[in-house]
């Protein structure tokens, strides 16, 4: 399968959270994952919130921080198209962001033929735009 995972998902892949196995397990599963290069200081930036909010330690943050650093380049990397994310904000009302990585998600789609496909996002508004642009959203059971 091929998996493009959000920024929503790649952060509990490093911070403990609801249904961090379950994004653990489709990693394990997957023959490979992508996401788009805007993911990298959006995850950062969700690592800093949650140590400002007090929601992790210290400690937490720093090996957070440390260990997604190395894993980046495990990722496949997919560019914004941001004309594309500009129609899909108005088409959806999704933020910025979001519509940068349905548009990766969907360039990838597209190229990845007959091969298995799955998008995995915990948000309800792109995941709802996701499906009705025709991309198969995987769900934790």
């Amino acid at each position: 399968m091929i998996l493009y995972l959000d920024t929503s998902s790649i952060v509990k892949l490093y911070i403990e959270e609801h249904f961090s196995r379950s994004v653990e397990q489709w990693i394990g599963d997957a023959e490979s994952s992508f996401t788009c290069n805007i993911t990298y200081p959006e995850t950062l930036s969700a690592f800093s919130r949650r140590r400002r909010d007090k929601d992790v330690t210290e400690a937490a943050f720093q090996r957070a921080v440390h260990d997604f650093k190395d894993d980046w380049l495990t990722l496949g990397i997919l560019p914004v198209h941001e004309k594309k994310a500009g129609d899909l904000v108005l088409k959806y009302g999704l933020r910025g962001f979001d519509a940068v990585h349905l548009a990766a998600a969907l360039t990838l789609h597209k190229k990845s033929g007959s091969l298995p496909y799955a998008f995995s996002s915990f948000d309800q508004r792109l995941n709802e735009a996701a499906e009705k642009e025709g991309l198969p959203v995987i769900y934790p059971e």
